[in-house]
Order: structure tokens, then C-alpha cells, then sequence
């Protein structure tokens, strides 16, 4: 800026030649230098207005913004976040039914943990709790409150009424870390097969989920891979069969003083498990601590259908027969000899006496344990074997569940003319029912291998075949026989033509022998006969009918009719029409569906 001199000497000598006053001259430019000088200032407070105007502005939106924000967002009690809190992932995928039912989900809940150096009155506060969760040890909370701890564990999981009630205390030493809990809305259905989960590492404000049993084991990775984007796992299973299936089981079991019970609902053609109840079961979301038992049945987390593994009687009559019909030994109307003969120092014998001769058809409907053994000797050990292994009898199931890893089949030491002619009628060889229901579906749906699954599937895992397409229609006739004239006439469902094998096996004595008194008692079965969809395999565990003079412990009596009213209630459920026969004009009879 160019400063003008005050008294400039030119002006001053213009203005003393003219006799004007230089002085004039002089407070002009003072007063102009003046206003240069106001204008300056003026501006300058100007522009400083401006931008603290600008920052208030900016303040007042960021304020309003942060307050819109925190009361959006769900009130939280402050805490320290520590580094390793960041590294656990708590989100779970849902696990459903076939038909996109909830079997599993997470629920957003709060935990309970105290800072005792924070408390106002710790023993008050450990009386308070102790009125809220009378599970607490009072003395040791005392101990915990009042001692040099700086960090308590009180309660992993907390419902909304506990959370209130817990903050109503008022004590600022109390403090709630947010977290999800598994939760399973349908309480003790399915339980054996989702198995449950447990917290694995733990923060104040976060926890893991991990599987520990069933399918939340098997596909504990995948349920809790962020990659799947929040998909859910689809089962195979239908929870409205589920739930009629568990409660026909149930009513039998408790009619029939049973210890336990099984059931096993099986698409023949593709393996899918539809239904697979054990009972006594549990409930996942309180799922009880494993308890050391000398009977490992004897605990509600045994699953009797995958674990459960027995000598299951009779339902083994099936596989000689498809054997032998199979190699061209025998046709339905074959005679077999049945007369009781002694093998290896053990007699032979039938439960009654049926005769000195019989067809193969008939040895199938009396159940005749001797004409099951004459057919395994004209198949020979090896041979017998190597049939039961391909239909997948000597090995593990293979199904997604852990718990079906050591559920192995009880083998004979070695497969002599003995072991096979009693294997033959279901002793001997020891599997679980889920083993004869995947054995059965293989056979009669048309003679291929199939592998049971608890995932829903549009492309079926098919084996190699086992018996011809006319083999596995001659064996579906003989046990449709088997329900419409002999052991399992209870079966007979209309509109549902049932064609199935019962099966009484005496249960071992862990001292040896057999007991007298106490059998698994089976019934395995497909409908309807002529196209079959489903198998079902019935096992009940030490059953007695004693609504008569003597006690009932047979198939016949326990597990076949639990298994009728099982398909009763449950076909119509899964889509099946009941078969009715009508009369036509001329007396011909129709099938109508």
C-alpha cells in the first residue's frame, strides 16, 4: 500500500503562492489516512465473522447429526472394548426345515458381568441378585463383591424381565455386555439332530457360537463362514412330520412302559430324512451337561436312531430272502425244510411250531428263524457278507451328524456257518435303526443303493444296485403279506397298503447271555407296497403290553402298532392320498386315487 505523505511539498508551495493556509491541506490527508484505516478494520472484523459463523454452523449440524444418531440407536451401558473382543465373530446362519421352517436362529440378548471396585454396597447387591437368580451361590458372590476381583461373570445370557430387574438395582458395578444367544423355537423337536451349541470365546460385548453336537457340529464352519451371506442351512427334514412322529412315539413309548423309543421316516429313492426321533430327548436350548452312566441310553443325548446300535431281530429275515431271490436259489414258492437242527452246539427253533416244510413266502410271514438260516447256508458266509456290507450294514451310516462317526456296527469275530445262519434271522450282527431303514429303502425302492442325508437335496447321492427291479417288486408282495396274514397284521392301514418285517431280539446281558425278560422289539416298513415313497423303521426299547392276562413284549404288539398310527396321521401330511378300492358295475374292482 502507497503512503501519501501528509504535508506534500509541492501542494504546500501551490497553496503559500496562492496565500491559502498549508495546514488545511494537511488534516485533509489526516482525515482521508483515517478512513483508509476504518475501512480496513471494518473489513477485517468482517471476514473474522464470517468464519466463526461458518464454524458454529458446521458445529451445530455435526451435534445435531451425533444426537440424531445416539437415540436411533439401542441404549447400551459404556464399557471398554478390548482388542480381542474385535477378532470373535458371533453371527450364526439360521438352520430350517425343508419348507424354509425356523429349526434355529439367533436371538440379539445380554449378559451380566460385574466391576466390584465400581459397587456402592456389594453385599446389598449380592442379596438383590440372589432374589433374582436363586441359582447364585450367595457366599461366593459375597466373596467375589467384597475381595480384590476387579472382573465377575454373573450370567451369560439374560431375558428381558432378568435385564430389567438387574438395572432397577441401580448399582454402577453392575454392567451389560450385548451378544446373541442360539435359539431353537421348537423346543425338544429335532433336538438330537440340530445337537446344540455352547459359547466358545468370550468378550464383554461379544461371544462365540460353537457347535457341539449334531448338525450344528458337523456344519459348525459353514454356519459361521461370513462368506455364505447369511443363508440359512436347509434340512431335509419336515418339521409338521417331525412333530406327529414324536408325538405318536411318545404316547406308544408311555403306553408301552418302553425305556426308549426310535423312529426313522426315510425317502426310499433319495435318502432324505424326513423324521428322525429319539427318544427321551432334551431340550437344545437348555441342553443338559453330559452325565457319567453305566448305560450310555440311559442319558437324554443319546440319539437311539443313529447311536442305538442292536441285534434287530426278525427285520434281517429280509435281506437272506432278497439274497437268495437275487442269486436264483429259491422263488416264492419254494418249500424249505424247517424242522429245528442244531448248528455248531446251538439249536435252531422257532418261536411256534409251523411245521416240518414251508415256502419261502410263508418262512417270511410266520417269521420262521429256522427257514431264514436254511436259506443263509445255501448262500454261504462270504457270500452273506458281502451282500450286508453293500447294503451298507457293516459300516458307519455316513449321515451329517457326529454323533453317527462311532456308531459302528457290532460285527461277529468271525462270519462262520453260525454267525450267518443267525445273522440271517437278526443275531449276531448288531446295527442302529437308522442301518435298517437305509438297508430297506435300498432293497425295495426298485434295488438301488441309496445314502441316507439330513441336507435337502435336488440331486440324490444313488449307489451301485443291489437286487433287480424284480426281486425288490417280489420281496415289496412277500411283506405285504407279511402285514395282511401274519406277524404284523396290526400294520394294516386303509388306503395305505404297508408292506414291512417286525423283529424281537432278546437284549444282552452286559454278564452275559441274554436277559429273559427285556427285548428291542422293531418293526421296518415301506408304503405303499406297490410304489413305495417312504420307509419307516419303528424300535422300541424294553416295551410290555400288559393290558392283557400276560405281558406282550413281541413286534407284533408294541412296535407295529406305533408304527400304523404313525403313517395314519403322517402320510396325509406328506402329500399321500389314501388308496380307496370301489366297486364297479360289473364287479370289477378300481383303484382310485
Amino acid at each position: 500500500m502507497t503512503r501519501t505523505p501528509l504535508r506534500p511539498l509541492a501542494r504546500i508551495l501551490q497553496a503559500r503562492a496562492k496565500g491559502e493556509n498549508p495546514d488545511v491541506i494537511e488534516r485533509e490527508n489526516i482525515r482521508q489516512r483515517h478512513e483508509q484505516m476504518r475501512d480496513r478494520q471494518r473489513h477485517l472484523a468482517e471476514g473474522r465473522l464470517l468464519v466463526l459463523g461458518a464454524f458454529f454452523f458446521v458445529a451445530f449440524i455435526a451435534v445435531g447429526l451425533r444426537m440424531g444418531m445416539i437415540s436411533a440407536s439401542d441404549p447400551t451401558e459404556p464399557r471398554a472394548s478390548g482388542s480381542a473382543d474385535s477378532q470373535i465373530l458371533n453371527q450364526r446362519a439360521d438352520i430350517v426345515d425343508r419348507d424354509g421352517n425356523i429349526l434355529a436362529t439367533n436371538m440379539a440378548t445380554y449378559s451380566l458381568y460385574a466391576q466390584p471396585q465400581q459397587m456402592i454396597n456389594p453385599v446389598a447387591v449380592a442379596k438383590d441378585l440372589k432374589k433374582i437368580f436363586p441359582d447364585l451361590d450367595l457366599a461366593r458372590m459375597e466373596r467375589q463383591f467384597t475381595g480384590k476381583r476387579t472382573f465377575v461373570w454373573i450370567r451369560k445370557t439374560l431375558s428381558p424381565e432378568q435385564m430389567q430387574e438387574v438395572h432397577d438395582i441401580g448399582d454402577p458395578g453392575l454392567l451389560f455386555g450385548p451378544r446373541e444367544m442360539r435359539l431353537y423355537p421348537n423346543g425338544h423337536l429335532a433336538s438330537h439332530i440340530l445337537g446344540g451349541v455352547r459359547f466358545g470365546r468370550e468378550g464383554v460385548d461379544s461371544a462365540e457360537l460353537v457347535g457341539v453336537g449334531g448338525i450344528e457340529k458337523v456344519y459348525d464352519n459353514w454356519l459361521r463362514d461370513p462368506a455364505n451371506g447369511g443363508k440359512p442351512l436347509v434340512l431335509s427334514l419336515d418339521l409338521t412330520a417331525e412333530a406327529t412322529v414324536r408325538e405318536v412315539l411318545k404316547a406308544g413309548m408311555d403306553m408301552l412302559h418302553a425305556k426308549g423309543a426310535a423312529a426313522v421316516l426315510m425317502n426310499v429313492h433319495t435318502g432324505e430324512i424326513v423324521s428322525m426321533v429319539s427318544l427321551p430327548d432334551f431340550d437344545p436350548n437348555e441342553r443338559p451337561t453330559p452325565k457319567p452312566t453305566k448305560d450310555p441310553g440311559d442319558s437324554p443325548l443319546f440319539n437311539r436312531a443313529v447311536q442305538g446300535v442292536y441285534e434287530l431281530g426278525s427285520t434281517f429275515k429280509l435281506f437272506v430272502l432278497a439274497q437268495a431271490l437275487q442269486m436264483g436259489l429259491v422263488t416264492p414258492d419254494t418249500v424249505i425244510d424247517t424242522k429245528p437242527f442244531r448248528l455248531g452246539g446251538f439249536l435252531i427253533h422257532d418261536f411256534h411250531n409251523y411245521g416240518s416244510q414251508m415256502t419261502v413266502t410263508k418262512i417270511l410271514v410266520e417269521s420262521s428263524n429256522i427257514g431264514a438260516a436254511r436259506m443263509a447256508q445255501m448262500i454261504g458266509p462270504e457270500k452273506q457278507e458281502a451282500f450286508l456290507r453293500t447294503l451298507g450294514l457293516l459300516n458307519t451310516t455316513g449321515v451329517q451328524l457326529v454323533e453317527a462317526e462311532g456308531a459302528k456296527p457290532i460285527l461277529p469275530p468271525k462270519w462262520t456257518d453260525v454267525a450267518s445262519s443267525t445273522i440271517a434271522y437278526g443275531h449276531g450282527l448288531a446295527v442302529s435303526p437308522l442301518h435298517l431303514a437305509t438297508a430297506y429303502a435300498s432293497i425295495l425302492n426298485g434295488g438301488m443303493r441309496i445314502y441316507p442325508t439330513l441336507i435337502k437335496t435336488d440331486h440324490p447321492k444313488v449307489g451301485p444296485r443291489v437286487v433287480s427291479e424284480k426281486v425288490s417288486a417280489t420281496a415289496r408282495a412277500i411283506l405285504r403279506q407279511v402285514v395282511t396274514q401274519g406277524t404284523a397284521s396290526m400294520g394294516n392301514v386303509k388306503g395305505y397298503d404297508i408292506a414291512g418285517k417286525t423283529g424281537t431280539a432278546d437284549k444282552p446281558d452286559p454278564q452275559g447271555g441274554y436277559y429273559k425278560n427285556k427285548v428291542v422289539s422293531s418293526f421296518a416298513s415301506v408304503f405303499p407296497a406297490r410304489d413305495p415313497k417312504y420307509v419307516l423303521v419303528v424300535t422300541l426299547d424294553e416295551p410290555s403290553d400288559g393290558t392283557g392276562k400276560d405281558a406282550k413284549r413281541t413286534a407284533g404288539w408294541t412296535a407295529v402298532p406305533v408304527a400304523a398310527e404313525i403313517v395314519r396321521r403322517v402320510a396325509p401330511l406328506l402329500g399321500m392320498r389314501p388308496q380307496v378300492e370301489t366297486a364297479s358295475l360289473n364287479g370289477v374292482k378300481l383303484a382310485q386315487n
